[in-house]
């Protein structure tokens, strides 16, 4: 079985287009557990109408954690309620996981924009994928593939850290030992709001920087300059 946990806090917009995505999937064995950072719209409502598990979550980092504790499946999936997953996405990336005997792994991503600078951004961000996984495997949150064993190895995410506490687990995983892969199926669709509400240079920036930090020194904490995860309060970050 594979378990799908999806950390949200006021997502009524956006988390009912993805759990449709995944019923509508051709893979069946799963269950999906929604990590709830005590949401004041129908997210809640939301997900228990498609079947979903509702834990109670907080941050991104430690929602995932209390996601994945609960997990009955032997892997799980970590996605973000902003995307929708493509026809065949799971049957073709959990399967080539499985296939290729990965412990953590990723996919490519495209915009859910037809606007030409978000697709050349996505564009350059799966070729950074390949880049950076010579050097340093990584990922963002809002897809990853992960050996439930070896979660419990690293001890999930850094709850500490507020940002690129994705690409540290990851990381982790790997200087563990864990086999890391870029999954090459169907493509997962990503919302483009943050660039819209930050500035799409912005958001390259911030995520370049967030990116070198990250393999440089690890991941950003409470102190030094400001993140804000969509719905979630602004927080300080230190170095």
């Amino acid at each position: 079985m594979l378990s799908i946990v999806i950390p949200a806090k006021n997502e009524e917009a956006y988390i009912g287009k993805l759990l449709k995505s995944i019923k509508d999937q051709s893979f069946k064995d799963y269950e999906i557990i929604v990590a709830d950072a005590a949401s004041t719209d129908k997210t809640v409502q939301i997900a228990k109408s498609y079947g979903a598990k509702v834990v109670k979550g907080g941050l991104p980092g430690p929602g995932r954690n209390r996601g994945a504790e609960i997990a009955k499946g032997q892997d799980i999936l970590f996605l973000d309620s902003d995307v929708i997953l493509p026809k065949g996405f799971l049957k073709e990336n959990y399967g080539e996981f499985v296939k290729r005997k990965l412990d953590i792994a990723t996919t490519y991503a495209k915009p859910l924009s037809k606007n030409v600078m978000d697709k050349l951004i996505f564009h350059e961000i799966n070729i950074g994928y390949r880049i950076i996984a010579k050097i340093k495997p990584g990922a963002q949150g809002f897809h990853i593939f992960v050996k439930k064993k070896w979660f419990d190895k690293v001890k999930g995410f850094d709850e500490k850290a507020v940002f690129c506490e994705d690409y540290d687990f990851v990381i982790r995983v790997s200087k563990k030992g864990g086999a890391f892969g870029i999954l090459n199926g169907p493509h997962i669709k990503v919302s483009v709001r943050r660039l819209k509400k930050e500035g799409r240079v912005k958001f390259v920036a911030k995520g370049l920087y967030g990116v070198m930090y990250q393999m440089i020194k690890g991941p950003l904490y409470p102190g030094s300059f400001y993140y804000e995860f969509d719905a979630y309060k602004k927080r300080r970050l230190r170095k």
